[in-house]
């Protein structure tokens, strides 16, 4: 039997690093987690694109604070609730339903991902769950029974939902059972604990309300702040515009750099480990006149730090400030094949293709079109132009991705 820590600085850190809400308050959450009681918890993340981002680790660290305190764990991989989509906020729509093929594509480096930041193995490990295992098995009349737990008005309670009726844009019956799924995955698990992020809170609150009538158990529920992705639009599996934890080093180091100013002391409090009143320090330096570029190379290295360790961190730094700053072109760079006459487009998509990055075709258009496509330092601005590469030049796509003529 795994006997439960009560430390201090772990379950203050839990409490109150990161955290939007606790249901039903952080008082009896507290009182709960120094009872010596072992909760059993988890977290769903539902496979609609193949990498998991920092956005997750917040939510996956929490979940790391648990294991180290001795509770259950689970990460609960949402294969079956997945295939019915939880309504996007940012769409006037429903989610695209996907087939058992791309689920399972999508999901398959996902133990992997995860275990840079908890263990599936040793003492206490995480369990690994997927809610097919559950959910397919509900017949027609469980359906029912799970339906009539709650009620139309209390569907259409979500705010994307009344949205969508004031705008006149349709709302697919499955969307209105994709709460009841998620929630009932509490039930078919028993959980004491369910973490999220905001944007996760119905659902969760679902989940709520029906370990109450079903268990006639009180579930805690976590909420996590969201983070913003470097472009300041919410971090998204489906957008690609995340970064993953399946990234390099120096990808997820760079991409870090490219948050604003004004997202660092929330990327240092909700992403990193450095405590609270540095970064209250760098706030006040920063707000004195001191070069932000400073505290964004702390945010780069942390960020890297907690996903691939110290030693990569380091690495991914020297890059950055070798290749970017410096400009000079790193020693190992792809090699790329290519012979005869290509269009500038077709060169610059297989350096990004190669080098792992997930650029789409007009954000590879727009970054030629703004200069920020060369061969040996000479600059082409158009994606359709026709160049002849000689062996041995090298290929500069953006401030990061470099290759090589073979």
């Amino acid at each position: 039997m795994v006997k439960v820590r009560q430390d201090k600085d772990l379950i203050d850190k839990f409490l109150n690093r990161g955290v939007d809400n606790i249901y039903p308050t952080k008082d009896v959450l507290e009182k709960k987690l120094y009872s010596g009681d072992r909760l059993r918890v988890y977290q769903g993340f539902d496979p609609t694109g193949p990498y998991l981002h920092i956005g997750h680790a917040i939510g996956i660290r929490a979940l790391r604070i648990l294991q180290q305190l001795g509770h259950e764990v689970i990460f609960l991989v949402g294969d079956y609730t997945s295939r019915v989509g939880d309504p996007d906020p940012a769409k006037d729509s429903a989610r695209e339903l996907l087939t058992e093929k791309q689920i399972n594509k999508n999901s398959e480096g996902w133990k992997k991902q995860a275990s840079q930041l908890i263990n599936f193995s040793g003492k206490n490990p995480v369990l690994f769950k997927h809610n097919y295992e559950w959910l397919s098995k509900l017949k027609l009349e469980d359906l029912i029974d799970l339906m009539s737990k709650t009620t139309v008005q209390q569907i259409i309670e979500r705010d994307l939902f009344q949205r969508r009726i004031k705008d006149g844009n349709p709302i697919g019956l499955q969307e209105f059972i994709y709460p009841l799924m998620q929630g009932y995955d509490s039930v078919a698990m028993k959980v004491d604990m369910e973490i999220g992020g905001t944007d996760q809170v119905f659902n969760m609150m679902m989940g709520r309300t029906l370990c109450k009538t079903y268990l006639n158990k009180e579930k805690f529920v976590r909420t996590n702040i969201l983070m913003e992705a470097p472009n300041a639009v919410t971090m998204s599996k489906t957008k690609g515009n995340s970064i993953n934890l399946g990234d390099t080093p120096e990808n997820m180091y760079g991409k870090a750099m490219s948050y604003s100013d004004d997202l660092i002391t929330k990327g240092l409090t909700l992403l990193t480990d450095v405590p609270l009143e540095e970064i209250s320090e760098f706030e006040k330096q920063m707000s004195a006149g001191e070069n932000p570029m400073q505290f964004k190379k702390i945010l780069a290295f942390e960020i890297v730090k907690i996903i691939k360790g110290d030693e990569e961190a380091q690495k991914a730094q020297n890059s950055f400030e070798n290749t970017v700053q410096k400009g000079e072109v790193p020693k190992d760079v792809i090699e790329i094949e290519a012979v005869g006459e290509i269009r500038v487009l077709d060169l610059a998509t297989t350096l990004a293709e190669k080098s792992g990055a997930k650029l789409s075709s007009s954000d590879i258009k727009r970054l030629i079109k703004q200069g920020g496509f060369s061969i040996t330092n000479k600059k082409y601005a158009g994606p359709g132009e026709t160049v002849a590469p000689a062996n041995g030049d090298t290929l500069k796509l953006g401030k990061r991705l470099f290759g090589k003529i073979k």
